[in-house]
């Protein structure tokens, strides 16, 4: 379905999980994929946080590679809240998650080959929250402003757009009762379904989306749920 033959990919956090799938769907069509992640893989281990390691990344790149035709900021940051998260933990997690994608933008902007695109990875939990996720919430309502943000700074030259994922399983569990019905689509998502999507924003056939963010969520965050709905009931103390 894709063609992306001769086209470099860039995707933080593309050691595992979501990250690993949009690299070798990239892959699959042809892309060649730079990946900077924590923990080992074949292209480069750095943390995303430090200034320095985006800089040598990005030179790296540019050095092999000449240019970047697709940047995707999929990085997770650190969650923690408001409790037992510390300073230092929270502008941890604001590094990884709002300014390392700034900074990579800013670092290939002049390398951007015609049609290039930047997908940032945002959460569903730009938009709705558990307690104690200060951190992550934070760092995913970041991304989703700092996309429309992009968007329009580089209008004509790059189209920025954002993707919410709501509940993701990396291991592919199949879940059923409760789980899978609070959901219109009736399961629990995986990464091919946010990957999918990716390649897609990255494709001509998405060449008049930019600015924009797409929450792939299977309607959970459209579905209210009260006493008795989906399997779940009230449990009061």
């Amino acid at each position: 379905m894709f063609d992306f033959k001769n086209k470099i990919a860039v995707v933080t956090g593309g050691a595992r999980g979501i990250g690993k799938c949009i690299r070798e769907r990239f892959e699959a069509a042809g892309a060649t994929v730079c990946v900077i992640d924590l923990i080992e893989n074949d292209y480069f281990v750095g943390d995303l946080a430090d200034r320095a390691t985006l800089e040598r990344f990005a030179e790296k790149v540019i050095a092999e590679h000449g240019h970047v035709d697709y940047l995707i900021n999929n990085a997770a940051p650190k969650m923690c809240g408001i409790t037992n998260g510390s300073y230092e933990d929270f502008a941890y997690a604001l590094k990884v998650g709002v300014t390392a994608p700034f900074y990579l933008s800013k670092l290939f902007a002049n390398h951007f080959a015609k049609g290039a695109s930047i997908v940032n990875i945002s959460s569903s939990r730009d938009r709705m929250s558990q307690p104690e996720t200060e951190s992550y919430t934070a760092a995913k309502g970041g991304i989703s402003a700092l996309t429309h943000a992009l968007a329009v700074s580089l209008a004509g030259k790059v189209r920025v757009n954002s993707i919410s994922p709501g509940w993701i399983d990396n291991n592919y569990t199949v879940y059923e009762g409760a789980d899978a019905v609070q959901q219109p689509a009736g399961r629990v998502g995986n990464p091919p379904d946010i990957a999918n999507i990716v390649l897609y924003l990255c494709s001509d056939m998405a060449g008049f989306i930019t600015g924009e963010n797409i929450c792939i969520d299977g309607g959970m965050t459209k579905q209210m749920i009260y006493h008795g709905d989906c399997g779940w009931t009230l449990n009061e103390t």
